[in-house]
Protein backbone atom coordinates (compact mmCIF):
# COMPACT_ATOMS: atom_id res chain seq x y z
CA UNK A 1 0.00 0.00 0.00
CA UNK A 2 2.69 2.47 0.95
CA UNK A 3 4.86 1.61 -2.39
CA UNK A 4 1.59 2.37 -4.34
CA UNK A 5 1.71 5.79 -2.81
CA UNK A 6 4.94 6.37 -2.79
CA UNK A 7 4.58 6.28 -6.42
CA UNK A 8 1.68 8.47 -6.86
CA UNK A 9 3.28 11.20 -4.52
CA UNK A 10 6.31 10.34 -6.92
CA UNK A 11 3.69 11.24 -10.12
CA UNK A 12 1.85 13.34 -8.89
CA UNK A 13 5.11 15.66 -8.50
CA UNK A 14 5.83 15.22 -12.23
CA UNK A 15 2.53 15.87 -13.44
CA UNK A 16 1.65 19.31 -11.58
CA UNK A 17 5.25 20.68 -10.51
CA UNK A 18 5.28 22.07 -7.13
CA UNK A 19 2.90 20.78 -4.51
CA UNK A 20 2.61 21.71 -0.75
CA UNK A 21 2.52 18.91 1.88
CA UNK A 22 -1.28 19.88 2.32
CA UNK A 23 -1.97 19.75 -1.58
CA UNK A 24 -0.28 16.13 -1.70
CA UNK A 25 -2.26 14.89 1.53
CA UNK A 26 -5.45 15.94 0.25
CA UNK A 27 -4.69 14.28 -2.72
CA UNK A 28 -3.10 10.89 -0.98
CA UNK A 29 -6.01 11.29 1.31
CA UNK A 30 -3.53 11.25 4.10
CA UNK A 31 -2.32 13.56 7.08
CA UNK A 32 0.13 15.66 6.44
CA UNK A 33 2.66 13.99 8.77
CA UNK A 34 2.56 10.89 6.15
CA UNK A 35 3.29 13.28 3.41
CA UNK A 36 6.55 14.24 5.55
CA UNK A 37 7.60 10.78 6.03
CA UNK A 38 7.06 9.47 2.49
CA UNK A 39 8.72 12.59 1.10
CA UNK A 40 11.55 11.74 3.35
CA UNK A 41 11.48 8.18 1.84
CA UNK A 42 11.76 9.28 -1.81
CA UNK A 43 15.09 11.49 -0.97
CA UNK A 44 16.53 8.10 0.60
CA UNK A 45 15.58 6.20 -2.11
CA UNK A 46 17.66 8.66 -4.27
CA UNK A 47 14.71 10.60 -6.14
CA UNK A 48 15.67 13.84 -6.50
CA UNK A 49 13.57 16.18 -4.73
CA UNK A 50 13.65 19.09 -2.86
CA UNK A 51 11.23 20.98 -0.16
CA UNK A 52 11.16 25.21 -0.96
CA UNK A 53 9.82 26.75 2.31
CA UNK A 54 7.83 29.65 3.27
CA UNK A 55 4.02 30.27 2.36
CA UNK A 56 4.29 29.78 -1.81
CA UNK A 57 6.76 26.94 -1.31
CA UNK A 58 6.16 23.25 -1.35
CA UNK A 59 7.88 20.09 -2.98
CA UNK A 60 9.38 19.40 -6.73
CA UNK A 61 11.01 17.20 -8.34
CA UNK A 62 14.63 18.64 -10.26
CA UNK A 63 13.98 20.09 -13.59
CA UNK A 64 14.46 17.77 -16.15
CA UNK A 65 13.62 14.82 -14.05
CA UNK A 66 11.07 11.81 -15.51
CA UNK A 67 10.66 8.99 -13.85
CA UNK A 68 9.93 5.41 -15.52
CA UNK A 69 7.20 3.97 -12.91
CA UNK A 70 3.93 4.81 -15.66
CA UNK A 71 3.50 1.25 -15.99
CA UNK A 72 -0.63 0.24 -15.24
CA UNK A 73 -1.96 -2.69 -13.51
CA UNK A 74 -4.32 -4.62 -14.75
CA UNK A 75 -7.41 -3.09 -13.28
CA UNK A 76 -5.89 0.18 -14.56
CA UNK A 77 -5.41 -0.88 -17.78
CA UNK A 78 -9.20 -1.65 -17.76
CA UNK A 79 -10.35 1.43 -16.30
CA UNK A 80 -8.26 3.60 -18.96
CA UNK A 81 -10.49 2.24 -21.48
CA UNK A 82 -13.98 3.69 -19.81
CA UNK A 83 -12.05 7.04 -19.39
CA UNK A 84 -14.71 8.54 -21.07
CA UNK A 85 -17.31 7.30 -19.47
CA UNK A 86 -16.53 8.07 -15.11
CA UNK A 87 -19.45 7.06 -14.40
CA UNK A 88 -19.56 3.21 -15.70
CA UNK A 89 -15.98 2.86 -14.38
CA UNK A 90 -17.11 3.47 -10.83
CA UNK A 91 -20.11 1.67 -11.32
CA UNK A 92 -18.02 -1.41 -12.66
CA UNK A 93 -15.75 -0.65 -9.21
CA UNK A 94 -13.13 0.76 -11.22
CA UNK A 95 -13.46 4.63 -9.85
CA UNK A 96 -9.54 4.48 -7.84
CA UNK A 97 -7.95 2.60 -10.81
CA UNK A 98 -9.13 5.22 -12.99
CA UNK A 99 -8.21 8.22 -11.38
CA UNK A 100 -4.42 5.88 -11.19
CA UNK A 101 -4.54 5.16 -14.61
CA UNK A 102 -5.25 8.73 -15.87
CA UNK A 103 -2.84 9.87 -13.54
CA UNK A 104 -0.32 7.37 -15.15
CA UNK A 105 -0.80 8.19 -18.89
CA UNK A 106 -0.82 11.91 -18.07
CA UNK A 107 2.68 11.95 -16.44
CA UNK A 108 3.71 9.42 -19.29
CA UNK A 109 3.09 12.30 -21.70
CA UNK A 110 5.22 15.14 -22.60
CA UNK A 111 4.60 18.66 -21.36
CA UNK A 112 2.79 20.08 -24.32
CA UNK A 113 0.33 17.14 -24.50
CA UNK A 114 -0.20 16.82 -20.99
CA UNK A 115 -1.68 20.39 -21.52
CA UNK A 116 -3.78 19.37 -24.23
CA UNK A 117 -5.16 16.12 -22.15
CA UNK A 118 -5.23 18.73 -19.27
CA UNK A 119 -8.03 20.97 -21.26
CA UNK A 120 -9.98 18.16 -22.63
CA UNK A 121 -10.94 17.04 -19.14
CA UNK A 122 -11.89 20.62 -18.47
CA UNK A 123 -13.85 21.46 -21.27
CA UNK A 124 -16.11 18.13 -22.15
CA UNK A 125 -17.86 15.46 -20.30
CA UNK A 126 -19.54 12.40 -21.57
CA UNK A 127 -22.63 11.81 -19.27
CA UNK A 128 -24.09 8.48 -20.50
CA UNK A 129 -27.23 7.62 -18.77
CA UNK A 130 -30.75 9.64 -19.56
CA UNK A 131 -31.92 12.73 -18.01
CA UNK A 132 -34.85 10.13 -15.89
CA UNK A 133 -32.58 7.63 -14.71
CA UNK A 134 -32.83 7.22 -10.71
CA UNK A 135 -30.39 8.64 -8.41
CA UNK A 136 -30.54 4.76 -7.17
CA UNK A 137 -28.50 1.82 -7.50
CA UNK A 138 -30.84 -0.28 -10.16
CA UNK A 139 -28.03 -2.82 -10.55
CA UNK A 140 -27.07 -4.25 -7.55
CA UNK A 141 -25.75 -7.05 -9.36
CA UNK A 142 -23.27 -5.43 -12.06
CA UNK A 143 -19.90 -5.69 -9.76
CA UNK A 144 -20.29 -9.35 -9.84
CA UNK A 145 -21.46 -9.73 -13.51
CA UNK A 146 -18.24 -7.50 -14.39
CA UNK A 147 -16.22 -9.85 -12.46
CA UNK A 148 -17.55 -13.24 -14.34
CA UNK A 149 -16.72 -11.69 -17.66
CA UNK A 150 -13.26 -10.50 -16.70
CA UNK A 151 -12.81 -13.77 -15.49
CA UNK A 152 -14.92 -15.98 -18.43
CA UNK A 153 -16.94 -17.36 -15.20
CA UNK A 154 -20.32 -18.88 -16.17
CA UNK A 155 -23.46 -17.83 -13.94
CA UNK A 156 -26.66 -19.31 -12.38
CA UNK A 157 -28.76 -16.35 -12.92
CA UNK A 158 -32.15 -16.00 -11.36
CA UNK A 159 -33.85 -13.42 -14.17
CA UNK A 160 -37.31 -11.55 -14.54
CA UNK A 161 -38.25 -11.09 -18.31
CA UNK A 162 -41.35 -9.72 -19.30
CA UNK A 163 -43.50 -12.84 -20.83
CA UNK A 164 -44.22 -15.54 -18.79
CA UNK A 165 -42.76 -17.41 -16.81
CA UNK A 166 -41.46 -13.73 -15.57
CA UNK A 167 -38.84 -15.24 -13.10
CA UNK A 168 -36.65 -17.54 -14.74
CA UNK A 169 -33.29 -19.84 -13.50
CA UNK A 170 -30.68 -19.98 -16.56
CA UNK A 171 -26.95 -20.85 -16.72
CA UNK A 172 -25.37 -18.25 -18.63
CA UNK A 173 -22.15 -18.12 -19.72
CA UNK A 174 -20.90 -14.18 -19.92
CA UNK A 175 -19.08 -12.66 -22.92
CA UNK A 176 -19.10 -9.05 -22.82
CA UNK A 177 -21.20 -5.99 -20.65
CA UNK A 178 -22.61 -2.93 -23.20
CA UNK A 179 -23.79 0.48 -21.68
CA UNK A 180 -26.55 2.02 -23.71
CA UNK A 181 -28.51 5.14 -23.04
CA UNK A 182 -27.63 4.38 -19.17
CA UNK A 183 -28.82 1.01 -19.35
CA UNK A 184 -25.75 -2.00 -19.01
CA UNK A 185 -26.49 -5.39 -21.31
CA UNK A 186 -25.26 -8.51 -20.61
CA UNK A 187 -24.14 -10.47 -24.23
CA UNK A 188 -24.18 -14.34 -22.82
CA UNK A 189 -24.65 -17.65 -24.73
CA UNK A 190 -27.02 -19.62 -22.72
CA UNK A 191 -28.94 -23.02 -23.72
CA UNK A 192 -30.70 -21.20 -27.00
CA UNK A 193 -27.41 -19.55 -27.75
CA UNK A 194 -26.21 -15.89 -27.76
CA UNK A 195 -28.77 -13.61 -26.07
CA UNK A 196 -28.94 -10.14 -24.30
CA UNK A 197 -29.94 -9.62 -21.02
CA UNK A 198 -30.61 -6.20 -18.89
CA UNK A 199 -28.83 -6.99 -15.52
CA UNK A 200 -31.03 -4.75 -14.25
CA UNK A 201 -33.25 -6.96 -14.90
CA UNK A 202 -31.34 -10.13 -12.53
CA UNK A 203 -32.54 -10.88 -9.56
CA UNK A 204 -29.79 -12.65 -8.36
CA UNK A 205 -26.62 -15.16 -9.34
CA UNK A 206 -24.24 -17.45 -8.56
CA UNK A 207 -20.67 -17.43 -9.49
CA UNK A 208 -19.77 -21.31 -11.23
CA UNK A 209 -16.82 -22.52 -13.21
CA UNK A 210 -14.78 -20.82 -15.77
CA UNK A 211 -15.41 -21.91 -19.40
CA UNK A 212 -13.55 -22.06 -22.38
CA UNK A 213 -15.21 -18.77 -24.66
CA UNK A 214 -15.77 -19.81 -28.43
CA UNK A 215 -13.29 -18.25 -30.69
CA UNK A 216 -14.03 -14.99 -33.00
CA UNK A 217 -16.62 -13.73 -31.07
CA UNK A 218 -16.66 -9.95 -31.66
CA UNK A 219 -18.75 -8.30 -29.12
CA UNK A 220 -19.19 -4.23 -30.89
CA UNK A 221 -20.19 -6.82 -34.29
CA UNK A 222 -22.92 -9.02 -32.65
CA UNK A 223 -24.35 -5.74 -30.77
CA UNK A 224 -24.74 -3.80 -33.87
CA UNK A 225 -26.18 -6.62 -35.45
CA UNK A 226 -28.83 -6.99 -32.67
CA UNK A 227 -29.88 -3.05 -33.03
CA UNK A 228 -30.41 -3.66 -36.54
CA UNK A 229 -32.42 -6.54 -36.29
CA UNK A 230 -34.34 -4.77 -33.39
CA UNK A 231 -34.84 -2.19 -35.52
CA UNK A 232 -36.11 -4.29 -38.35
CA UNK A 233 -38.61 -5.75 -35.55
CA UNK A 234 -39.72 -2.37 -34.58
CA UNK A 235 -40.53 -0.62 -37.51
CA UNK A 236 -42.83 -3.15 -39.23
CA UNK A 237 -45.68 -0.52 -40.68
CA UNK A 238 -45.32 3.41 -42.52
CA UNK A 239 -47.65 6.24 -42.09
CA UNK A 240 -48.11 8.33 -44.42
CA UNK A 241 -48.03 12.12 -42.88
CA UNK A 242 -48.43 16.18 -43.70
CA UNK A 243 -45.62 18.31 -41.79
CA UNK A 244 -45.44 22.07 -40.82
CA UNK A 245 -41.61 23.45 -40.60
CA UNK A 246 -41.77 22.62 -37.00
CA UNK A 247 -42.90 18.82 -37.22
CA UNK A 248 -40.23 18.10 -39.51
CA UNK A 249 -37.70 19.56 -37.44
CA UNK A 250 -39.19 17.64 -34.69
CA UNK A 251 -39.11 14.55 -36.36
CA UNK A 252 -36.14 14.85 -38.60
CA UNK A 253 -37.22 15.42 -41.80
CA UNK A 254 -35.86 17.47 -44.37
CA UNK A 255 -38.59 19.91 -45.12
CA UNK A 256 -39.26 20.41 -49.00
CA UNK A 257 -40.93 23.97 -49.05
CA UNK A 258 -41.80 26.40 -46.43
CA UNK A 259 -44.72 24.98 -46.19
CA UNK A 260 -46.33 21.73 -45.52
CA UNK A 261 -44.03 18.54 -45.95
CA UNK A 262 -45.26 15.55 -46.83
CA UNK A 263 -43.26 12.52 -45.75
CA UNK A 264 -43.70 8.44 -45.07
CA UNK A 265 -42.35 7.46 -41.42
CA UNK A 266 -41.85 3.88 -40.13
CA UNK A 267 -43.88 3.56 -37.44
CA UNK A 268 -44.02 0.67 -34.85
CA UNK A 269 -47.52 -0.05 -34.11
CA UNK A 270 -51.19 1.88 -34.52
CA UNK A 271 -51.27 2.36 -30.70
CA UNK A 272 -47.32 3.99 -29.81
CA UNK A 273 -47.92 6.13 -33.20
CA UNK A 274 -50.85 7.46 -31.89
CA UNK A 275 -49.50 8.83 -28.87
CA UNK A 276 -45.85 10.39 -30.73
CA UNK A 277 -47.73 12.16 -33.14
CA UNK A 278 -50.27 13.70 -30.70
CA UNK A 279 -47.11 15.40 -29.04
CA UNK A 280 -46.34 16.89 -32.38
CA UNK A 281 -49.98 18.78 -32.35
CA UNK A 282 -51.07 20.94 -35.24
CA UNK A 283 -47.65 20.72 -36.64
CA UNK A 284 -48.69 16.92 -37.89
CA UNK A 285 -51.40 16.08 -40.34
CA UNK A 286 -51.97 12.59 -40.20
CA UNK A 287 -52.96 10.76 -44.10
CA UNK A 288 -52.96 7.28 -43.60
CA UNK A 289 -53.28 4.72 -42.55
CA UNK A 290 -57.39 4.99 -41.88
CA UNK A 291 -56.59 3.85 -38.65
CA UNK A 292 -54.07 5.86 -37.22
CA UNK A 293 -56.03 9.19 -38.67
CA UNK A 294 -59.37 7.89 -37.16
CA UNK A 295 -57.76 7.33 -33.66
CA UNK A 296 -56.01 10.64 -33.82
CA UNK A 297 -59.34 12.10 -34.68
CA UNK A 298 -61.28 10.41 -31.99
CA UNK A 299 -58.49 11.28 -29.33
CA UNK A 300 -58.76 15.31 -30.80
CA UNK A 301 -62.52 15.39 -29.98
CA UNK A 302 -62.62 13.82 -26.80
CA UNK A 303 -60.03 16.23 -25.53
CA UNK A 304 -61.96 19.13 -27.20
CA UNK A 305 -65.41 18.16 -25.61
CA UNK A 306 -63.69 17.54 -21.96
CA UNK A 307 -61.91 21.25 -22.03
CA UNK A 308 -64.95 23.27 -23.59
CA UNK A 309 -67.65 20.77 -21.62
Amino acid sequence: MRASRLVTLLLLLQDRGRMTAQQLAEELEVSVRTVYRDVEALSTAGIPLYGDAGHAGGYRLVDGYRTRLTGLTEGEARAAFLAAVPGAAAELGLGEALAAAQLKLRAALPEPLREHAGRIQERFLLDAPGWYGGGTDRTPHLSAVAAAVWERRALLLRYRRWRAPEEIERRVEPYGLVLKAGRWYLVAAGPSGLRTYRVDQILGLRPLEKFAARGGFDLAAYWTSQLAGFRARLYTAEALVRLTPEGARRLGVTPTSHGWTEARIPIESIDHAHGEFLRLGTDIDVMAPTELRDRIAATVRALAARYTG
